[in-house]
């Protein structure tokens, strides 16, 4: 894959410029926060959007649930476009999002039930996914007003966003106060840093819900896209989509993608697991594990533009959606349908039902100690 440091060369030397004025150009392009009214909720809170733009890629955020509206890159041409899908305004992310783009919390993916016992004490969550309990509740962090400010830092340009949830919000036990932080550097990555404390002990998976499509929001399914993971496990769900607590080989399965192949290669096949998913929802346990530095996990590649997407965490688990539940209803911010397929998700996490599975790494956050995670999103063309 090439970096996009690379195409910006090669469309400045297109217009006649050199590579060296080309890479001053791409080192020059920070714009720093800039904040504006987006609208307000029922109760009269205002909800403002963030626009920053460093190394080619252009971010937009909403202080409600940590929104990330849009995230434009350019193509092999140098060409911008929307990858992420969204809405165009704020009352159609509080009537009915599927997570587009949101900050998740305070327990990403799924808890079976909605309950989990620690020291010794049972919890029962708020549940909003048949049975279980889903992206912290009905009123997780998605759906909450962060407290937003912008900042330049040397070459890089961000967001720093807190909210604390209460002891007892949506069920979990304890005060948990968050900073998450995120940050386009001079190259264009994307840099997400969560962090976050307890006053009690309880459990936090906190994670990014990016929609996903390179060849641009609304531009139809992303079957095509090619994807590599570096795993060679996942865990297997049942019916309600829970974890069994196995972890699985993916070699000879549809969730072999340790080369890269495209999304769409083997998501029809008469597999339970995909029946299940009504095509994929599932977890990968990377082979790295959990790591002090962000790693290399995943690559997406769009062929039709040539975008690519490297994913790199310190997280053990990277859940993959394809998209399933998107039917046809929703219009995103270019004014288009979304259906099934037309974006994917690569949500770097902990693992799904942690709290009821002690064989998997542990969720829990005592007093006294710091939830720390990072990913990087890199771009190319």
């Amino acid at each position: 894959m090439e970096t996009s440091r690379r195409s910006v060369i090669t469309a400045a030397a297109a217009a006649g410029l050199s590579a060296a004025t080309a890479g001053t150009a791409r080192a020059t392009d920070r714009r720093a926060p800039v904040r504006e009214l987006f609208g307000r909720l029922a109760d009269g809170t205002k909800v403002h959007r963030w626009s920053l733009e460093n190394g080619g890629t252009r971010l937009k955020v909403l202080s409600y649930g940590g929104i990330v509206q849009s995230l434009e890159i350019p193509d092999r041409h140098g060409r911008h476009r929307n990858v992420s899908l969204g809405f165009a305004t704020l009352e159609e992310y509080v009537a009915a999002s599927p997570y587009f783009g949101a900050l998740i919390g305070r327990y990403g993916n799924r808890i079976g039930k909605g309950r989990f016992t620690l020291d010794g004490k049972a919890y029962q969550l708020s549940v909003n996914d048949g049975e279980n309990s889903l992206h912290g509740g009905a009123r997780g962090f998605d759906k909450r007003v962060w407290d937003v400010e912008g900042f330049t830092a040397g070459p890089d340009v961000g967001l720093v966003l807190h909210y604390t949830a209460a002891d007892g919000e949506m069920g979990y036990p304890g005060t948990l106060r968050m900073k998450v932080t995120y940050t386009l550097t001079r190259r264009g990555d994307w840099r997400v840093d969560y962090a976050a404390t307890t006053d009690r002990a309880t459990v936090v998976n906190l994670t990014s819900h990016v929609y996903w499509n390179l060849a641009g929001e609304g531009s139809g399914s992303v079957y095509d896209h090619e994807l590599r993971i570096a795993a060679s496990r996942y865990t297997p769900v049942d019916a309600g989509l829970i974890p069994t607590g196995e972890l699985a080989a993916v070699a000879g399965t549809p969730f072999d993608f340790r080369r890269a192949k495209t999304v769409g290669a083997d998501i029809r096949e008469a597999n339970q697991q995909l029946l299940y998913g009504k095509g994929i929802d599932h977890n990968w346990a990377l082979d790295k594990g959990i790591t002090a530095r962000p790693e290399p996990v995943a690559a997406l590649r769009d062929p039709s533009s040539g975008r690519t997407l490297r994913i790199a965490t310190t997280e053990p688990g990277l859940q993959f959606y394809s998209g399933n539940f998107l039917d046809g209803t929703l219009v995103g911010t270019g004014g288009h349908i979304y259906r099934q397929g037309d974006a994917l998700c690569l949500e770097t996490q902990h693992f799904p039902d942690s709290p009821n599975q002690p064989s998997f790494p542990s969720t829990v956050l005592r007093p006294g100690a710091t939830y720390r995670t990072t990913t990087v999103h890199s771009f190319g063309a």
